[in-house]
């Protein structure tokens, strides 16, 4: 393959997919439609022109075929005169408007042969716009359906990836980080609530146990201060050791609650 095809080539290439590109399928429709109208208008005039010339053959025809049988007739009348020249003149008139007349009639079966073709084209043109417009109405609902069916899909593509969508994204986020926060502080609150319950429960058990032992020493007084006289002043002086040791216990009692 020599440098030049190669180049004319690539040229017709190039030319081709710029052609391509540029082609809008609802422009062409309508311009392909407007050619084969004026196709049919020119079939048209036509078939007009070759109706005309073959009723004007026809005429010439039909006149021809008058004027041989004129001539006919005059040669008879001639003849019966008894004037064979003159008989023999008209045939010879006749003779020629007959072949006159034989030359039209091949030229119009000719004529009427194309009209006939003509006329058949015209009709087959007439049925193929017709069919086209049919179609180039639904392909241009088509090419309205694709279009919007490929802008929907442009706008679903650009979704993830817009800068709206991802600000909504990011706040959507940033209400499931709320949420788990207000759950977690929740659970915390709600932990914390259980344990000073417990602390309190606790404290009051020992409050109890405390009551009950002060209870138990305020009542033991009492009964040692009833015994009689001699007795008394023996148990007054025996008390004072265990009084003392009670409060040992109690200052032993305080310090283990100070170091709970």
């Amino acid at each position: 393959m020599g440098l030049f095809d190669r180049i004319s080539r690539v040229v017709r290439a190039n030319l081709n997919d710029v052609v391509s590109k540029a082609e809008d399928p609802e422009k062409i429709l309508e311009q392909s439609i407007i050619d084969m109208q004026e196709d049919l208008v020119q079939l048209r005039q036509a078939v007009a022109q070759a109706i005309a010339t073959q009723k004007r053959t026809q005429q010439q025809y039909n006149q021809a075929q008058t004027e041989a049988n004129n001539w006919q007739q005059r040669a008879q009348l001639a003849l019966t005169k008894g004037d064979e020249n003159l008989a023999r003149e008209a045939l010879v008139r006749k003779k020629s408007q007959t072949e006159t007349a034989t030359a039209l009639k091949t030229t119009l079966d000719q004529q009427t042969a194309t009209v006939d073709t003509l006329k058949r084209n015209l009709i087959a043109l007439e049925s193929k716009i017709s069919e086209a417009k049919t179609k180039k109405d639904m392909l241009k609902s088509r090419i309205a359906a694709a279009k919007a069916q490929e802008q929907l899909q442009n706008a679903v593509g650009k979704l993830g990836t817009s800068t709206a969508m991802g600000a909504f994204e990011r706040m959507e986020e940033k209400v499931l980080m709320m949420e788990a926060r207000a759950q977690s502080a929740q659970e915390l609150t709600g932990t914390n609530l259980e344990q000073q319950f417990a602390a309190l429960e606790a404290g009051s058990d020992v409050d109890d146990e405390l009551t009950r032992m002060k209870a138990q020493l305020s009542g033991s007084a009492p009964n040692q201060a009833a015994l009689p006289g001699t007795a008394q002043s023996s148990t007054t002086s025996a008390s004072t050791p265990s009084n003392s040791a009670v409060d040992k216990d109690l200052e032993e009692l305080k310090r283990q609650m100070d170091q709970l």
